[in-house]
Parts: C-alpha cells; structure tokens; sequence
C-alpha cells in the first residue's frame, strides 16, 4: 500500500464515520489493506469498542473482493485500536481465498459463496480436530451496472438479463429491453457484457440468481468459473467496473458500492411486484432477512430466496462469509482472528456496511454469528 494512502488511514482512523448514503472508496480489484498505529494492545481500544484481546503480530487473508470496501473500513478502524496488530487482507476473489485458507497461508478467508463438501473435506487437514466453517459477515446486492449514453434509467427483468449475459440479445434497442422500458430512447447499440475472469462467489451468486429466477433462459450450472460463451472478461468486482464505468454501451455486475464509488447507474429489477426494486442496501436487506440457515453444527452457511416478490425486496444478493476453523486455528493468529471478527460483528462493524452500500447480516442470524466466534479454538 503506497505512504500516501497509509498516512491518510491512519489520520482518519480515529475520526467519525459520519456517512449520509454510500461512502465512496477507490475500489482496488487486489491490493493489502494493511497499516499500523498506536493503541492499547489486548485490552479495550480507547477510541471505539474493539477488544484487542490479546490481538498481536501479523494476521494474513485472503479472497473476496465483493468485501473489499468492507474490510478497508474494518481494518483501518481495528488497527488504530489495537497497536502491534496488522491485518493484511489480499482482495482477490472467493475461488482464490478458499484455496489459500485450504493451504493454511491465511488466518480466514472471505468467500461470497459457501464452502463446498469437498472444500470441507480438504480444510480438516487445516483444521486439525476441526474444519473450515462459513460465518456470514457481508450482505448486500450485487448491482447491474451499465454504462448507455442518454439513458439515466433502466429496467430489466431475469429473464432479459440472462439473455443479454448468454449473448442472445445482442442491442439495446431489442424489443424485449424496450417492453421494460416504455418511452425511453434506447440506441442501436451492440451491447457489451462483461464477466468476472477469475473464480467468483459474485458469479455464482448471480449464477443462483439466473438460473432460479429465468430458469427457461439461463440453463447453466451456479458456478464460480463464469460459464456462458462470448461476453469479455476483466479481474475482478473493480476491474468489471472500471470496464462498464470507461465502455459506452456496456454492462456487468459487482456490489453496489463499486457503482456507488464511481457513479456507475444501476438496473432496477422486475421481480413481477408491484414496481420494480433499486439495488440499496435496505432493499438488500428486505431479500435477506428472509434468509435461512441451513449449515449444521457451527456452520452458518444460508440458504438465500432469489424469486422473492415481496415488495421492495431486491433479488439479486450475496452474502459473504468469513471461513474460520472451528477447531484446529492456528494459536499464533487465533486471538487476533476472533478479535478481528469480532469486531467485523459488532454492532460497531456492522454499522459500518450501510454507510458503505452494504447490507449488515440480519441480527437473529448475527448474533450466532458472535456466538460461534466466540467459541473458535
């Protein structure tokens, strides 16, 4: 991370977070969040809430860049707290964090989707006595992104989405965009689709999404790898972006706030309502909320509803989980790991996500969350 940017952190660490809407942050597609400043070591820092705990040295992590903006809000807060503790979290993607985690290079990783029965299996050689388990942290709705001169609003519904994204509808002016969009001025345009390169939960998500909301026309299996022919890759939430922010006549998808960073407008969504649903963190929340657990034991992995019709409720999200050992964690990084999420958890750190453009995890399922932190070894 560049001097600049670490003095700037660490001049803002302490101030009040006071955000009207979303917070506007330099999405980065992979960089450390990482710094250092003074503090209270493992007791209560003087500045917030955070429990040091006995926090110390250097906590690695890896994997979801959909958290990014999260975790550069967590760990700028968290290490102006706790002095001689510093979180290094390397914003890449889901598929990249959990094969870090899964080779015991990082303390957690952030994954948008849940670890599978084959990447549980491989984490018990981890987690000694254990094995890795899906902690949700993040919520929030994974924005459409477009970027089409002279249109300042636009509607699309799962069905047209999965076409445009499976290259079937090739203009902007196709009849059935025009059906959702009644008076708008739409060009002959060829529509430019981009996709994640990389191995992404924000893919699979979305993947979920299609495939359950438009299940005539979107016939792919929810994956990681992005799975339909034709349309343009970049790396990443950022890097997708920076494409649909530079590329007139262009589309695509990452949390809302990338779009919220660099005034990317947003499809709203035609789930069948009454009207259709903005991509905010309180309709995210609305999708959500509804959500229900279906991991066993200390696994808080959710089973999301993306057909919801319920009014306000915006379908298109994802939830990111932190992936811990339940047993078997490191013990050099165990303290600064449960300290740390604790404080992603808190009420504190939860807080944080709305004025950042995410949705913070339901409270009922949130306080299993703490609970399970709590009981890591």
């Amino acid at each position: 991370m560049k001097l600049q940017r670490k003095n700037r952190l660490r001049a803002t660490a302490l101030g009040a977070l006071a955000v009207s809407g979303a917070l506007v942050l330099t999405a980065c597609g992979s960089d450390n969040n990482s710094g250092g400043s003074a503090g209270d070591g493992g007791k209560t820092s003087a500045a917030s809430n955070i429990k040091c705990d006995g926090a110390k040295g250097q906590l690695p992590a890896s994997g979801s860049s959909a958290q990014k903006n999260a975790m550069d809000l967590w760990v700028k807060n968290y290490m102006a707290g706790c002095s001689g503790v510093e979180v290094n979290y390397k914003s890449s993607s889901s598929g990249e964090g959990i094969v870090a985690f899964n080779q015991g290079t990082v303390g957690f990783a952030g994954s948008d989707s849940a670890l599978k029965p084959e990447e549980v299996a491989e984490s018990k050689k981890i987690c000694k006595g254990g094995q890795g388990i899906n902690l949700p942290m993040v919520g929030g709705p994974i924005a459409i992104g477009y970027h089409l001169e002279g249109v300042d609003n636009l509607t699309l519904d799962a069905p047209t989405l999965a076409k445009i994204f499976d290259g079937k509808i090739k203009k902007w002016n196709d009849p059935a965009i025009a059906k959702l969009n009644s008076g708008a001025k739409l060009p002959d345009k060829a529509i430019q689709a981009f996709h994640r390169s990389e191995d992404s939960g924000t893919t699979q998500n979305l993947g979920k999404y299609l495939g359950a909301a438009a299940p005539n026309d979107w016939k792919y299996e929810a994956e990681k790898k992005w799975p339909a022919p034709g349309g343009q890759a970049a790396s990443g939430s950022a890097g997708v972006a920076a494409q649909v922010k530079q590329v007139d006549g262009s589309i695509g998808y990452f949390e809302l706030s990338y779009a919220t960073s660099q005034s990317i407008s947003t499809v709203d969504i035609d789930t069948g309502g009454s009207a259709p649903v903005k991509a905010t963190p309180e309709n995210a929340s609305k999708a959500i909320a509804a959500a229900k657990i279906k991991g066993t034991g200390k696994d808080l992995a959710l089973d999301l509803d993306y057909t919801t019709k319920a009014e306000g409720a915006y379908p298109i999200v994802l939830v990111t989980y932190e992936v811990v050992c339940d047993k078997g964690n490191k013990a050099e990084t165990l303290p600064t790991v449960k300290s740390f999420l604790n404080y992603t958890a808190s009420d504190e750190g939860q807080k944080l996500l709305t004025d950042a453009g995410y949705a913070p995890i339901p409270t009922e399922i949130n306080s299993k969350v703490r609970e399970t932190i709590a009981s890591l070894s």
